[in-house]
């Protein structure tokens, strides 16, 4: 018998404020004047510091979130199983979007499309094979996909594309010259998040528990404070004069730092009634904002965005208001959006029809 999934609020939460961060960080990093991008400066390097942690969030949450809604028609067949088809539909829809954007590059929406389609296979397995429980899947991928960083590492600041003698688009994939987020080490993030998204599922019931509150929080602290360590261990007994496991250190503290922040978060949740608001809408539709923001800030698909006529010429004096300017933008068009939808029924209704269709979603 399929479980009831409780549906679980501060994950909407962490979306949106993953997306709020990403925006303002996108802005900041195009239009500020190059004269304050000191990084000696404790303001700048602070926000350069803190911005780092925007995308491992961001891909984290993308595997618990798929993950955590899968494994709720676990009983299902796979090949019947809506999650799925609804998994293979926007990995699709993701890498068309995201090379639609930027053709040349390999960014974060292909990142995530191949990174649901792991998902997707690793699941496969596990209803072939269910001797190995589930989040052991994910946990091995992670700790897999990590560890290829000590080898690019050793690329990093080269021409030594990778894999050698192929194609850009395939070498961007990994690391070639436009390889913004690579599926290594990169991926490694939505696959950590698919093992806590099993997890949640499992013990849902008692998520907002200080319990599990506390579990993941101090997870995350120990990770963050003492990887290092945990990896030197592992040199000392493994490592060759190639590979160092402490050189992948800051993949495990971006990831406890994580799921710190998730922690925290689930405490709002506990305390707070949160279940409907703008601010919870704004991290359900974050294909769209990202494909907007796209579209405005740097001019995709039309050739003329902000970045056309503000690159790196915003002073410091104005950079905060045009930033929150820039914020309100896309939350009054979150606002608004299912009034955009209807006026645009007659387009956006026709494609998704048709792609059920291909995908066999009823």
């Amino acid at each position: 018998m399929t479980v009831p999934t409780q549906r679980l609020y501060f994950i909407d939460i962490a979306r949106s404020i993953a997306i709020l961060l990403m925006l303002e960080g996108h802005f900041i990093d195009d239009t500020l004047m190059a004269i304050y991008r000191d990084p000696d400066n404790f303001y700048y390097s602070s926000w350069l510091y803190l911005r780092g942690f925007t995308s491992p969030t961001f891909l984290t949450i993308t595997g618990v979130v798929f993950t955590f809604l899968l494994i709720g028609k676990n009983e299902e067949v796979y090949s019947k199983n809506i999650r799925v088809k609804k998994g293979f539909k926007r990995s699709v829809e993701l890498i068309f979007w995201g090379y639609l954007l930027e053709y040349y590059s390999f960014h974060v929406l292909q990142c995530i499309g191949f990174g649901i389609l792991t998902i997707l296979l690793l699941y496969g397995l596990y209803k072939l094979v269910k001797i190995i429980p589930l989040w052991i899947y994910f946990f091995m991928a992670g700790v897999g996909i990590f560890s290829t960083y000590a080898f690019f590492a050793k690329l990093q600041g080269t021409t030594n594309y990778w894999p050698h003698n192929m194609p850009s688009f395939v070498q961007n994939m990994f690391y070639g010259k436009f390889s913004v987020f690579p599926i290594l080490p990169k991926m490694g993030y939505t696959m950590f998040g698919a093992m806590f998204g099993v997890l949640l599922h499992t013990f849902q019931h008692k998520v907002k528990s200080w319990m599990f509150i506390l579990i993941t929080f101090f997870t995350g602290l120990f990770m963050y404070i003492y990887i290092k360590d945990v990896l030197l261990i592992f040199d000392a007994s493994f490592s060759t004069s190639y590979y160092h496991f402490y050189s992948f250190d800051w993949l495990y503290k971006c990831l406890g730092v994580v799921l710190m922040f998730f922690a925290f978060l689930i405490i709002v949740e506990k305390l707070f009634d949160i279940k409907q608001s703008l601010f919870l809408k704004i991290g359900q539709n974050t294909l769209t904002i990202y494909i907007l923001h796209n579209v405005l800030l740097y001019g995709a698909i039309t050739g003329i965005g902000i970045h056309t006529f503000l690159e790196r010429k915003i002073s410091v004096w104005y950079i905060i208001p045009s930033t929150i300017l820039f914020l309100v933008t896309f939350i009054l068009l979150i606002k608004y959006l299912d009034f955009f939808k209807t006026k645009l029924a007659f387009i956006l209704v026709p494609i998704k029809t048709k792609m059920n269709v291909l995908f066999g979603i009823k």
